[in-house]
């Protein structure tokens, strides 16, 4: 198994957590791309790791034709059932590819998305693939979301020790053979990859209802959790007890959930 390959495994059997769970792009990232491709109605958006179709569905009416790429059957078998049951989701294509790999043809994308998984790529590779998809003038957007949503309270302070926690325990325990890149590096690298004649990068927010429930379907989609329980780790070694816990406590309320957002910019 390779590096890319087993990356893209550690969400295998996740999609369903990972739906629930996981934020949508805010809609003014839409017209933001826009702008910067110059164009009102893209004629191709391409989706790189698309993932359950979260980011993809962003473009439902915005765009004539939008693809998302898509390594995991899993995330794709779910992608595809969500979007046929929203209006105007026959115009998402999904299909199987990496982001350095996507099959398509030169010059064909107007935008190029990639919403939370550039960090699981081959920074460089990806970035010669997208400028090839790309047509000049054309734009790509790595976007990111701070995955730990902003509501106050113990639930989100032990959810913030967990995540820490986990990642920690999963690299000190060299459980899984993952590769993966900073986010902080992404706008670096890909104004150093000479792919882009413009790079910058932009901030984001977005409000989403949140609840215990929704928090702990968040714990459980992230790789690195998925991976510690498989292997057997208690919950109480990285502090998903505490999450438990936490969300108990809280009970049916439903919280606002605040999201930040980083997208770095490249224009070709």
């Amino acid at each position: 198994m390779t590096e890319l390959e087993a990356n893209a495994a550690r969400f295998e059997g996740l999609a369903d957590v990972y739906e629930s769970s996981r934020p949508r792009p805010p809609a003014v990232l839409a017209d933001l791309l826009c702008r910067y491709a110059g164009v009102e109605r893209p004629e191709m958006v391409v989706d790189l790791g698309s993932g359950t179709g979260l980011a993809t569905r962003l473009w439902i009416g915005r765009a004539r034709t939008v693809i998302g790429v898509e390594p995991s059957d899993d995330m794709r078998r779910l992608a595809t059932a969500a979007t046929a049951a929203t209006p105007g989701g026959e115009d998402i294509i999904y299909r199987r590819g990496y982001g350095d790999e996507t099959g398509l043809m030169p010059g064909c994308a107007d935008i190029v998305t990639c919403c939370q998984c550039l960090h699981w790529m081959d920074p460089q590779p990806t970035f010669a693939e997208v400028a090839r998809i790309l047509r000049e003038g054309g734009v790509f957007a790595a976007v990111d979301a701070d995955m730990t949503p902003s509501f106050g309270g113990p639930a989100e302070e032990a959810f913030f020790s967990m995540r820490r926690r986990a990642r920690a325990l999963e690299e000190k325990l060299r459980l899984t053979p993952v590769r993966r890149s900073d986010k902080a590096g992404h706008l670096g690298r890909m104004a150093a990859s000479g792919r882009f004649r413009f790079t910058r990068q932009v901030t984001m927010h977005q409000e989403e209802p949140g609840s215990g429930a929704r928090l702990l379907a968040l714990a459980l989609s992230f790789g690195g959790v998925a991976t510690l329980l498989a292997h057997g780790v208690p919950e109480a070694d990285f502090g998903l007890d505490r999450v438990r816990e936490a969300v108990a406590a809280m009970g049916e309320a439903v919280v606002p959930f605040h999201w930040s957002y980083t997208v770095r910019l490249g224009v070709r």
